[in-house]
């Protein structure tokens, strides 16, 4: 269906019909301004029922905070037009930058309470005495197309946030099972092995925004978020593990011990098993048996330490953590797809209660240079606007800072916002044929439906084209918000040519300011990433306390899928910064494993660890994105003596863990040494 753009037409369709309900209801309760219902129905519309049903939430809340700012706002500042231009440009980006921050769907909150305030608050600094009339009016107007389009997307032929989540869990089980076997091929040619890399971290944010909208979906039954949450810990941690394996794998392979034909048949088991994944009921025992065979085979842990022992250990220890995610996601799987809450496993209580919110990367200084750039517009504006008494300038201001909060998240918003300008001369052009050569031949509300059904319904069908989207947005904002969808027809040519030069005006000058204020080239986006991924690291190094592995691992994870789209931009190597973030998760991931280890272990073993991380941290506390450099010799040296020490532990389980992490950080930092050889070791008084 979707092939023929069913899909599509039935969104249209929902769209249209959403829009003409509002405009219906506000004709009928007496709404002075009925086209901000109609314009809202569009703006809150999605084709997930329970993603339009969130965004309409966040939108009335975020609209309420909005009319109530503006209702402060301006009565107490009318008299000094400068401090009220100010204080909702301040008001703006404030919420900007709060909601770059979150970086969550309920973002939309704070960002519809910050252009709300400039939507009635400008226009109101010259009726200052029916601010709060104006306010609820607004209020009841946006409210009004909100419920409608919610009522429609919501419940007439609906498509649940569930049905799209679960078709697309098995999409992303299987981009991550084949990723897995290509990453134990150790194939490093393997263009396909690159892209999924690329994928999983796109595809767990995917599942993040759907856990977002799911408590609002419509679905009969509905998946526990928290079950959702958990399969992304699960998922985030086979980026480490898998590559871990193909690290361990190429090492023995470069100092001339190969696998053990056992471990290479065990591998191969691997794969076939994650090519035809068991069914429920056989899942349990095949991964158990993998997980004996794995754990037979690993070398024991002698004094002096061998390092293609060490090496082996470590493939074989990460190849069943990865046997472990695999089955937990299948499992995870399985549960979510439950017609009841009984669990598939008893295993899957622990892996619930640990799962929580997914810690996001944010960048408080891009924000800030975002509301920053919000405010230096709408100052501008206001300043040319009560410099030259231009009626309609406050159109103007309005529209520019709202491009530039709508646009503030984007590297380079002016190519963005230009399409979103070249939408609205298109609908402005639509309007003025509508509104001075249509209109004035329409006697009644069924002939109005009639006429505006062709050029809606073609730019609701366009609209859920992500390819034209934008464009769509912008003609239907600037036909609908000037075509004449009031409570009576003016047929004011005056009035439409003033509106829609402001509107253009306003959008022509977002695009020249955000080119001074908010633009930065993919290259700087991109190294404020990979500084701040070293920064992370620097502090987790000298962190007292016990780590959370889980944050670590999905910021990690965020901050690859914000690299992706900045990559192929980058010259020389495009892939060599996804790599090193991939190496530099790796590192984090070992040290969590050794601060929970200096908690775990005697204090000669608090002395070695410590003095590895202290060195860690200072490696990545200097480095400079422009020169980035190798970490020293003498951190390699507290490295082997760390590994020495930890071999020679006498506790079975902290010698294990302890060789671990300390061989897979020095894979991680200097994959070039030469191979670790161990001498006696002797203990160091405190």
């Amino acid at each position: 269906m979707q092939r023929f753009g069913v899909g599509e037409a039935l969104f249209s369709v929902k769209c249209f019909f959403a829009a003409m309900l509002a405009y219906y209801l506000a004709l009928r309760i007496g709404l002075t301004h009925p086209y901000w219902a109609v314009t809202t129905s569009y703006i809150v519309a999605q084709p997930l029922a329970g993603a339009v049903l969130s965004k309409a939430l966040f939108r009335v809340v975020g609209t309420v905070l909005g009319a109530i700012a503006a209702v402060v706002l301006v009565p107490t500042l009318v008299d000094t037009p400068v401090l009220l231009s100010l204080a909702l440009a301040l008001w703006l980006g404030l919420c900007l930058y709060i909601s770059l921050l979150d970086r969550t769907p309920r973002a939309y909150l704070f960002l519809l309470a910050g252009y709300t305030a400039s939507i009635i608050g400008f226009p109101s600094v010259l009726a200052p005495v029916v601010i709060f009339t104006t306010a609820s009016l607004r209020v009841q107007e946006i409210t009004l197309g909100i419920l409608c389009s919610s009522l429609v997307h919501g419940f007439v032929y609906p498509q649940t946030v569930t049905a799209r989540l679960l078709v697309r869990i098995d999409e992303i089980l299987a981009d991550a099972e084949r990723w897995s076997r290509d990453a134990l091929a150790n194939d490093v040619e393997n263009v396909a092995l690159d892209h999924d890399r690329r994928r999983l971290a796109i595809d767990i944010a995917e599942l993040d925004m759907l856990a977002i909208h799911l408590p609002f979906d419509t679905a009969r039954l509905l998946p526990r978020v928290r079950t959702l949450r958990a399969l992304q810990d699960q998922l985030s941690m086979l980026l480490p593990l898998a590559s871990a394996v193909d690290d361990r794998i190429a090492e023995l392979g470069r100092v001339g011990k190969a696998p053990r034909p056992a471990a290479v048949h065990l591998i191969a088991d691997v794969r076939a098993w994650l090519a035809d994944p068991p069914d429920a009921a056989r899942r349990a025992e095949t991964a158990a048996a993998l997980l004996e065979r794995a754990k037979a085979l690993e070398p024991g842990i002698t004094e002096p330490l061998l390092w293609h022992d060490a090496l082996r250990l470590s493939v074989l220890a990460r190849l069943s953590d990865l046997i472990v995610a695999h089955r937990n996601c299948r499992d995870l799987r399985d549960q979510i797809r439950a017609p009841t809450r009984r669990l598939v496993t008893p295993a899957l209580a622990e892996l619930m209660r640990r799962a929580g919110g997914r810690a996001l990367h944010r960048d408080r200084g891009m924000a800030l240079r975002a509301a920053g750039g919000t405010v230096a517009t709408i100052m501008l504006g206001c300043a040319f606007w009560i410099g030259t008494g231009w009626a309609d300038g406050a159109g103007a201001v309005l529209i520019a800072g709202v491009c530039c909060a709508l646009f503030g998240n984007v590297d380079n918003p002016a190519p963005v916002i230009m399409i979103f300008f070249i939408g609205s001369l298109i609908g402005l052009v639509a309007a003025a044929i509508y509104a001075f050569g249509v209109f004035p031949r329409v006697t009644d509300f069924v002939t109005l439906v009639a006429v505006l059904a062709p050029p809606l319904l073609v730019a609701g069908t366009l609209l859920a084209r992500p390819a034209t989207s934008l464009l769509m947005l912008g003609a239907l904002l600037g036909f609908l918000n000037t075509v004449g969808l009031n409570d009576h027809y003016s047929g004011s040519f005056d009035s439409f040519l003033n509106g829609g030069i402001a509107q253009l005006a306003g959008t022509l000058f977002a695009v020249v300011t955000v080119g001074l204020f908010q633009t930065i080239s993919a290259d700087t986006s991109a190294r404020r990433l990979i500084r701040a991924s070293w920064r992370e690291l620097a502090r987790a190094s000298t962190a007292a306390g016990a780590p959370d592995a889980a944050v670590w691992v999905s910021r990690m994870l965020d901050r690859i899928g914000l690299l992706l789209p900045r990559l192929a931009t980058l010259a020389d190597d495009p892939g060599r910064p996804l790599r090193d973030t991939l190496v530099d998760l790796r590192i984090g991931v070992s040290i969590g494993d050794l601060r929970q280890l200096r908690i775990d272990g005697s204090d000669g073993d608090a002395r070695l660890i410590t003095q590895v991380l202290k060195g860690v941290g200072a490696h990545f506390a200097g480095l400079d994105v422009a020169m980035p450099v190798a970490p020293e010799a003498g951190l390699l040296d507290d490295i082997d003596r760390g590994l020495a020490g930890l071999a020679a532990n006498p506790v079975p389980a902290t010698r294990r863990a302890g060789v671990l992490a300390m061989t897979s950080l020095r894979r991680n930092l200097f994959p070039s040494a030469a191979p670790f050889i161990a001498a006696p070791f002797v203990a160091v008084a405190a």
